[in-house]
């Protein structure tokens, strides 16, 4: 199995439920928290190019910083300015395993990286 990496934020109520399904699982996992550990632009692309569904599902739309942006949630350009600039607007939890990533919305979703 490839490696999985969780972004993670410790206070949303998904992202610890995801992380707890994934310890159920048995999984071995790296957490990084991406707001203590922001993605650049580089792995945010990388993200986007493996991500699973449309690219706006990864913004937060209701976050104050989204909304004073007036940005379009399906220009990539915009979606990667946005949260490089302010990184609580990236949809969490996200599991990655370098090939393929899953929102965990709702957590239950990222099992579908363990079975591949």
């Amino acid at each position: 199995m490839a490696a999985l990496t969780l972004l993670h934020n410790p206070r949303c109520s998904k992202s610890r439920e995801a992380l707890a399904l994934l310890e159920q699982a048995g999984a071995e996992v790296q957490v990084r928290r991406y707001l203590d550990d922001p993605l650049d632009g580089e792995e945010l692309r990388g993200l986007i190019a493996r991500l699973d569904g449309k690219l706006s599902d990864l913004v937060r739309a209701n976050e104050t910083e989204w909304k004073s942006l007036g940005a379009d949630r399906e220009d990539e350009s915009q979606v990667v300015a946005a949260i490089l600039a302010h990184p609580r607007i990236l949809q969490r939890p996200i599991l990655d395993n370098g090939e393929r990533a899953v929102i965990g919305r709702p957590p239950e979703a990222i099992t579908s990286l363990l079975e591949s």
